[in-house]
């Protein structure tokens, strides 16, 4: 299946999210330091990447763009506890694919996931 990071600044976070996508066969690296993830980018393929929007250092819109730069055509998910249009708006003009708003609801999740990889 698929190679994706997950960066969420709340370790419990991406545990969960990594949790619900390994049940569907997919590998899951988590991070909860910007820059961990970026340089685990430099050096690793990945197929889907998936963000939270508020981090500590940066903005996951912020590591989006440059996540791009590494790597052009990388698919990305943002997550968001505080959703408002213009967060939206901007994640998907630098490339997101698709938006979700936690808490994580499982069933949307994996819907989106897999709408996004298979797009």
């Amino acid at each position: 299946m698929a190679k994706i990071l997950v960066l969420d600044d709340v370790l419990d976070a991406a545990i969960l999210i990594k949790r619900i996508l390994q049940k569907k066969g997919h590998q899951v690296f988590t991070f909860t330091d910007e820059e961990n993830a970026l340089e685990y980018l430099l050096s690793n393929t990945i197929d889907l990447a998936i963000l939270d929007i508020k981090l500590k250092k940066m903005s996951g819109v912020e590591v989006l763009e440059e996540m791009k730069k590494i790597t052009p055509t990388l698919r990305a998910i943002m997550l968001t506890g505080y959703p408002t249009l213009e967060t939206a708006r901007e994640s998907l003009s630098l490339g997101a694919s698709e938006y979700c708003v936690k808490p994580i609801d499982k069933d949307e999740l994996e819907e989106k996931v897999e709408n996004v990889l298979n797009a």
